[in-house]
Formats: structure tokens, C-alpha cells, sequence
């Protein structure tokens, strides 16, 4: 039973770590479990809510502003259930696209490869889909420098981002990885609502918004007023009655069972992670450190 935070989830780790070094037939058996407390409190009116992670807490934001706003787009409106679509789809393509532009090095350029023909791992046998894209790079006036080249050893063509040591490359690798599928996805179901100018009705007031991203945080600062928001830091900061309801009594907590599915997997993750082995952790944290979402510095 640790933090619901970065912190908590560390300490979680090095538990896990000892069990499955020096008690690993606790595993097997399956008598771990992992205390899910709340990262949320969420007061509205007389009402509380513990809310578990960051997800369902704007999944909440989003259904209560939905229920005062109305967005008109162009051509249309959205309102209820569909705006609080339409805006979660908003928040989840913005994070992706932070993502992938810390790999691409230019967030502008995300959103033209989002709107590229770039998804099946035939559109990088020839160059004609990313000669396309380079077009719309030259078009856009984007500074970032791009060159076509062809891959010898899977037998593709691919781009080069940048110049000097700081290349990047938009490959089949890229694009299929789970996290870049997911982005042109969110492209297409969005397209049909995402036409500027918006603007945001509540009340009897009127806001115009130039972007579907101000819209969405436009929608969220209006919402949260409507709460009182508690963020737990960790167990310790909850009285001893909600330490009880949320994680403690039997009859309402959520735990989550430790199962062992692939052992050597496991001790391979394990020993990078958490090993002697200094270079390997290094090289591990190089390969995968674009990819990190939830970091505590």
C-alpha cells in the first residue's frame, strides 16, 4: 500500500522487487495485491467522490461541463454527451502529439504527419506518401529540415528530420507504434467536428475560440469551478476515516492482484531496472525516454 503518485509507484517497484527476488512464491500463489487509493477528491455541492487517476477525474470535468456548454463550429454545434466526446478526443490528441513531437522535435510538424497518408507499413515502400508530406512541410514554411531516404535493412523509405547530430527519423518503426495509430485515429474521428472559429456558449455568455485545444481549456477552467478539488500527495495526508473508506474496508476498496505471467520477462525487467548493472539501466533509459509520461524531478 504505497502513494497513488510517482513516488508511491517507486516504493511500489522496490516492494515488488523483494518479493519477487526472496519471496517469490507469494506471487505464484497469489497472495500480492496492490491498495488502489484515490488521487481525488471531488466535492460538488453535498456529494463527495474519490476519484482514483487523472483519466476518470477529466472524464468527471469533461460530463459536468458538457452539461452547461455549448460549442457552434462551423456549420453545426455540439452540445451534451457529444461535446464531452469531442473534448476528451481533444485531450488525449494534444498529449499524444506532445509526444510524438519530443521524438520529432517540431510540434508543427506532428500535425501535418497526423493528416498524412503516413499509416500502413506499404505507404513507406515508396517515396510517394512522404513526398507528399514534404510538400506540405514546404508549404507550411516549417524551418525543420526533411530528406527522404532509403532504409537497406528493413528495405523502406523513411524521413530524416533535422540536421547535424540532432536527426530524427519518421519511419515504419514510428508509425507502428501504438501511441502514432492511436494519433491518426483521433485525426479522423476529429476532422468532422474540428472547423474553427468555435464558439463557446454558457449562460447567456459567448466566447470565441480560434482553437479546439482553447476550447478544451476554455471548458475545463469553467468546469472546475463547480468543484472542490482535494489532490492526495499521499496516504498520509487523508483522515483516518477516509484512509478507511477508500482503502482500507474490504467490503469498498479496490485492489489490484500481482499475477506472474512470464517469468523470464519479469526477471529480465526486474534485473535492468533494478539490477547492479549500470550501463544496462543506462541504455535503457536512452531507448525509452521519449516515452516517458510521468516524470518526478
Amino acid at each position: 500500500m504505497t502513494d497513488a503518485d510517482v513516488d508511491g509507484s517507486h516504493i511500489r517497484t522496490l516492494l515488488l522487487t523483494f518479493f519477487f527476488r526472496h519471496m517469490k512464491e507469494l506471487i505464484e500463489r497469489g497472495h500480492i495485491y496492490i491498495a488502489q487509493p484515490p488521487l481525488f477528491r471531488v466535492k460538488r455541492g453535498k456529494v463527495d467522490r474519490y476519484i482514483r487517476d487523472e483519466k476518470t477525474f477529466n472524464r468527471e470535468l469533461m460530463n459536468r461541463a458538457a452539461e452547461d456548454h455549448t460549442v457552434r463550429i462551423t456549420g453545426g454545434s455540439l452540445s451534451g454527451g457529444a461535446l464531452a466526446q469531442f473534448l476528451l478526443n481533444v485531450q488525449e490528441y494534444d498529449q499524444l502529439a506532445a509526444k510524438l513531437a519530443r521524438k520529432l522535435g517540431d510540434a508543427r510538424l506532428v500535425v501535418l504527419v497526423a493528416a498524412s497518408d503516413l499509416e500502413k507499413k506499404s505507404d513507406f515502400e515508396s517515396k510517394k506518401a512522404l513526398e507528399k508530406l514534404e510538400s506540405a512541410v514546404e508549404k507550411a514554411k516549417l524551418k525543420t529540415e526533411t530528406k527522404i531516404a532509403y532504409d537497406e535493412e528493413h528495405s523502406l523509405y523513411e524521413m530524416l528530420v533535422g540536421s547535424g547530430t540532432s536527426i530524427r527519423k519518421l519511419n515504419w518503426g514510428l508509425a507502428s507504434a501504438p501511441e502514432y495509430k492511436r494519433l491518426h485515429a483521433l485525426h479522423a474521428i476529429m476532422k468532422e467536428y474540428d472547423r474553427p472559429p468555435f464558439t463557446i456558449s454558457t449562460n447567456g455568455t459567448k466566447v470565441a475560440k480560434e482553437t479546439a485545444t482553447e476550447v478544451l481549456l476554455h471548458v475545463l477552467e469553467a468546469a472546475k469551478k463547480d468543484f472542490a478539488v482535494t489532490r492526495f500527495k499521499g496516504l498520509g495526508e487523508m483522515n483516518p476515516e477516509q484512509l478507511w473508506e477508500t482503502t482500507m474496508n474490504a467490503e469498498t476498496r479496490t485492489l489490484l492482484k500481482v499475477r506472474l505471467e512470464d517469468n523470464v520477462v519479469a526477471d529480465e525487467m526486474f534485473t535492468t531496472l533494478m539490477g547492479e548493472n549500470v550501463e544496462q539501466r543506462r541504455k535503457f533509459i536512452e531507448e525509452n525516454a521519449l516515452d516517458v509520461r510521468n516524470l518526478d524531478i
